[in-house]
Parts: structure tokens; sequence; C-alpha cells
């Protein structure tokens, strides 16, 4: 058995449903989309976005002389059911259960400690959304997927509804074939879009973006879009439940994805009534904690009004 299948067997072993292998190469065409993306302000209050995008564009000054990066997935999908009745909020679904950063950090540590066991003279680091990787071209180029019109990964197996990480390394692994686009003509995903955030095909403004907006953005989010955010206090899923391959993906085997009842129905009057402890102690396992108790409250209030 090659170090290569020894990698791959390992990632599945540790609970990934997906694992694949791309090459690092000079050739980057997703350098030269962010750059552009960048250039136009799409990233919003995201600075940190511009500051890390030469890591980004490439993967060596992360970890030099790093050859290939082995990207895993896993399947947050569950058959939970949100009650979207008045005076409950919105929640989307990959926050629903553990923090992903946690469920996937420690088995991504495994990947590269095994890695580095079988390739002493190699040299790893891994990564879950926590450093600067663009993780879903990393995840097309090792085959993991496509890049979907509304910028995330599609897998025709498990749709959008995975979670990603990878492992940069040093050794001399086989890569994939890159995932090919099968999204066709299919435009679903940008006309489900409530504030019009996919301004064309595989393109996001993020400064138009639910998610972005109860997550990432700071200040007020602008009366233009408060209608349309609904009941939604942390993220969107719109563009993603539309997709055709997320119909038929299976529900998740892994229990740390499963949603409690605080992210799965929250009622609205009792998160407003939250302080900022009682903020922390709630979602201190949960990717919620993400939008701050400010930003929290500031959709909470936002999504009381959309109720009455």
């Amino acid at each position: 058995m090659t170090l290569t299948e020894r990698v791959k067997r390992k990632a599945l072993e540790l609970g990934f449903q997906v694992v694949g292998i791309s090459r690092v190469t000079p050739d980057r065409p997703e350098a030269a989309s962010l750059a552009e993306w960048l250039a136009r302000g799409y990233h919003g209050e995201m600075a940190w976005m511009a500051r890390t995008a030469k890591k980004r564009q490439n993967p060596a000054l992360l970890l030099p002389g790093i050859r290939a990066i082995v990207s895993v997935g896993m399947n947050y999908d569950t058959e939970d059911q949100p009650d979207d009745r008045p005076g409950h909020g919105h929640i989307a679904r990959y926050a629903r259960g553990e923090d992903y950063h946690r469920v996937l950090g420690e088995r991504l540590k495994a990947l590269a400690s095994f890695l580095q066991a079988e390739a002493p003279d190699s040299r790893s680091r891994a990564y879950v959304d926590t450093g600067a990787v663009m993780e879903k071209a990393w995840a097309q180029r090792a085959g993991l997927g496509w890049i979907g019109k509304h910028s995330n990964l599609v897998s025709a197996q498990h749709g959008s509804w995975l979670v990603l990480g990878e492992v940069l390394t040093t050794a001399d692994l086989n890569p994939d074939e890159p995932g090919a686009d099968l999204c066709g003509t299919c435009t679903l995903c940008i006309r489900a879009c409530p504030t019009g955030a996919i301004t064309e095909p595989y393109v996001v403004d993020a400064r138009r973006c639910l998610s972005y907006l109860t997550i990432e953005q700071k200040g007020r989010i602008p009366k233009e879009f408060q209608r349309a955010l609904g009941n939604r206090i942390f993220g969107c899923d719109d563009c993603l439940d539309v997709c055709p391959y997320n119909h038929q993906a299976t529900p998740t085997a892994e229990p740390a994805f499963r949603a409690t009842p605080l992210t799965l129905n929250p009622n609205l009057d009792a998160l407003a009534r939250q302080t900022a402890a009682e903020f922390q102690a709630a979602f201190r396992h949960s990717a919620v904690r993400r939008a701050t108790h400010e930003g929290l409250q500031r959709s909470i209030a936002i999504a009381q009004q959309n109720a009455s």
C-alpha cells in the first residue's frame, strides 16, 4: 500500500466521509479570482481576507517546501426540522451542532501526526477554517466536488453539507483528479438568494449576504436587508437548500452535528434576555459564538421586529 493510500485510509478511519489530494503547483487560477474579488470590495469588513491574501494565493508561505494538500470533508446534514413559527429564530444548519472546528480539529491533528510518522522527513500542518487557506478551491482540486454557482463546494454524494479541513504537507503524495462542474444550466441558488448577493455565477458579494451580515458584520445591518433577514439570527442556508444535490444527500451519522433545542428552535424572547456571560456559557461549544453577544442581540432584535 502506497503512502497516499495509507493516508486516505487513515482519514476515513478518523471519521471523514471524503478525502482527496491535490498537488501544489504554480498554476493557481483561484489566486487571480481572489485578487479580483478583493479589488471589488466584496469582502466587506473582513479585512483579514485582504491581509492574508498573499498566503491564500501561495500556500508555500504557510509551509515552505509544500508539495501536496490533503483535503477532507465531514457531512453535517441532519434530519432535524427547525420550528419557524413566530417567536423562534433560525440558525444555519452547520452551527446547530457542536462547533465544527472542535469536531474536525483533533482528527486533523491526528491525520497530520500519522502522516508525519509515515513520512518522517516531511512536515505537515493541519487547518480547519482557521488559516489562510483557500479551502474550497483546494477541495475541488482534490476531487471532493466542484464549486457551485453559490461559491460553495458541491459534492455529488453529500451536496453542500460538508465542512472542510486540510493537511498541508511536504510529503510527495499522488494527486486526485479535480472535481468536474456539474451545475450545468441550473441557477436555482442564484434565484433563491433573498438579497441578490450572488452577483453572477460563482461570485458572492459578502456585503449583501445574510450569513456575512449576521456573523461578520460588526456594525448595524443596513436597513435595506433587514426585512429579508426574516427570523434568521445566525447565517442563511437559502442558496444551499434549493440545490438539487442537497436534496439527495444522506444525513450525517456524526452525533456531534446533531442540533440541540437551543440551536434548532431558539426562542427569541429568551435569547434577547441573555447576558453576555449567559451567551458565552450557552454557546461555549457552538460556532454561534463567532457572532458575539452584541452581534446576536442585534440580529434577534431585527427578527423580533420582522415577526411583529
